[in-house]
């Protein structure tokens, strides 16, 4: 008798088409979010580089994202990395398309390939990835009535900067600040009653 098994990778993100869809994964190796360059005029060179594109991402998956970040990759022709920038954005639910940039980018080439990858997906409290569990059974109305509904977590709104933060009660946020090392604390916690 013989067996054989084969650990399964989670895929990595491939480089495409400069016109193409690029995918990126999360940690269990599912798709999460797609990204579509909008900036068409690519042509950076070690003089003048390009320093800044606009594309748009997608959330491809279920989880409602409060934070997305993450890489955007440029390749010549020859396979060669020459330009990689940072994108952010600050909410992305199911489905919803958001469009960005990158600042910070230095892109030194005409790049024939790019490719996307997230480095943060922060879900909701409530959203938290579960893998290997099957999705949940709808309820009908008459079970969804008789049962007790669980209380929502508290959330509040925290304004920073004109920033918006949802952030649950009873929980530390960290923002960027100019001074002070670069970062403070703000911790929110319900009043007493």
């Amino acid at each position: 008798m013989s067996v054989r098994a084969q650990q399964q990778t989670p895929p990595t993100e491939q480089t495409v088409e400069l016109g193409s869809r690029a995918m990126a994964f999360d940690q269990q190796g599912a798709q999460a979010i797609a990204g579509q360059l909008r900036t068409t005029d690519l042509r950076g060179s070690q003089d003048a580089p390009v320093r800044n594109v606009r594309l748009v991402v997608e959330n491809v998956n279920q989880n409602f994202y409060n934070y997305v970040s993450g890489w955007i990759t440029f390749y010549d022709a020859g396979g060669v990395r020459c330009g990689e920038g940072l994108f952010k954005v600050d909410a992305l639910a199911p489905g919803e398309s958001a469009e960005t940039d990158t600042p910070g980018l230095r892109l030194t080439c005409a790049p024939a390939r790019w490719r996307i990858v997230a480095t943060n997906l922060l879900t909701r409290v409530g959203d938290t990835a579960k893998p290997n569990q099957p999705a949940p059974l709808p309820e009908t109305a008459t079970q969804a009535a008789t049962q007790p509904q669980p209380s929502a977590p508290a959330f509040v709104t925290v304004t920073i900067d004109g920033h918006d933060y949802q952030v649950p009660m009873n929980s530390t946020l960290e923002v960027p600040v100019k001074r002070k090392g670069g970062r403070v604390k703000v911790t929110v916690r319900s009043a007493p009653q």
